[in-house]
Parts: structure tokens; C-alpha cells; sequence
């Protein structure tokens, strides 16, 4: 059963055009085959080329060329949905490779980043005026800039504890982590 069609009045000319198609191009097959034999076969038994075989290629030509033209916009849509069906998991499988082969690279790059990150807002920045600014923390829970020796946020009210180093592997976790970022191993 197909979908619905955007328009559907569209299956009337489809139709015709599967039809009309292949006969054209049956058509214009048989008109060339001809003009080449009509040409070719004087020529083989020593006889004077038929001329008349070059119209008959002429005509046959053109009638080919319509002909599988008008049958492809035929069959198009067959055409586009085993295009689809046969390049659609080959992209899948391509594309599973890819995250596949570059997830430990990603990883080590974010972590890379974050760690950027949380040094250059905990070192404390310089302001555009020179002046050297207060060194500020985030919260875990709400991510609002505070104040190092902040007990508590301004914003949600959470407690502010420093960050839990995880006793399997050494990795820094929120303060409310139940298991390690890194290891998986249970931290409270």
C-alpha cells in the first residue's frame, strides 16, 4: 500500500507515462536497429548502402533517448525508494563507525576543555581595566557565579561544598554524585 501523495491526481499521469514511456522507447529501438540493418546489410553483400537506414536512425535516436527519459519520471518514485532503502544503512553503518572511532578522542577533548574552563574561572581573570577580580566558583546545582568563600548560593540556595575526589580513581565529582564521572565506582 503507498503513502498518501501530496497530490493525489498525480497516479493519472504516472500511469500514462509508464505506458507511453516504454513504448516509445520500443519504438525508437526498433527504428534504429532497422536503419542500421537497412544501412549494414547492402554493405555486407557488396551492395550500395541504403540511405534511407541513416532516417530511420534519426528517427529511431531521439525516440530512444524520449522514451527512457519519460519512463524514468515513470518509475521515479520506485527508483528514489530503493535508492533510499540501499543507501540509507550504508550512511547508518558509516556514520556508527565514525562516533564509534572518534568517542574516546571527543571525550578526552571535552574533559580537556571543561578542565580549561574551571582553571581559568578559578584562578581568577583580569578585568579589562588591569585590576586583578575576585576569585569565583559555580554552584553544582544552578551554575551561578559565586563568591569562593560562599557557603551557600545566591540564586538556589544549595550548599556550596567543594567538589568530591572520587577514592578509586582520584576524579573530581559534584558534591551530591552518588557514583564517579569517570569509573563508575560509589562515592558516598
Amino acid at each position: 500500500m503507498e503513502e498518501e501523495k501530496i497530490d493525489p491526481g498525480h497516479s493519472k499521469p504516472r500511469s500514462v507515462l509508464r505506458i507511453v514511456g516504454p513504448v516509445l522507447l520500443a519504438t525508437g529501438a526498433l527504428l534504429s536497429l532497422t536503419g542500421i540493418l537497412i544501412f549494414v546489410i547492402p554493405l555486407v553483400t557488396g551492395g550500395m548502402p541504403g540511405f534511407i537506414g541513416i532516417l530511420f536512425l534519426f528517427l529511431g535516436m531521439p525516440l530512444v533517448f524520449f522514451g527512457l527519459s519519460i519512463t524514468t519520471f515513470g518509475f521515479i518514485g520506485k527508483i528514489a525508494r530503493y535508492q533510499a532503502q540501499e543507501i540509507a544503512p550504508v550512511g547508518k553503518d558509516t556514520f556508527n563507525y565514525l562516533v564509534d572511532g572518534t568517542k574516546d578522542s571527543l571525550r578526552t577533548a571535552s574533559k580537556s576543555i571543561g578542565e580549561g574552563l574551571g582553571a581559568g574561572i578559578g584562578t581568577g581573570l583580569q578585568g579589562f581595566s588591569g585590576a586583578e577580580q575576585q576569585t569565583k566558583i559555580r554552584c553544582h546545582k544552578c551554575n551561578e557565579l559565586l563568591d569562593e568563600d560562599a557557603k551557600f548560593c545566591d540564586n538556589c540556595g544549595a550548599a556550596v561544598a567543594k567538589t568530591i575526589a572520587c577514592k578509586s580513581c582520584g576524579e573530581l565529582n559534584d558534591p551530591d554524585a552518588k557514583f564517579c564521572d569517570n569509573c563508575g565506582s560509589k562515592l558516598k
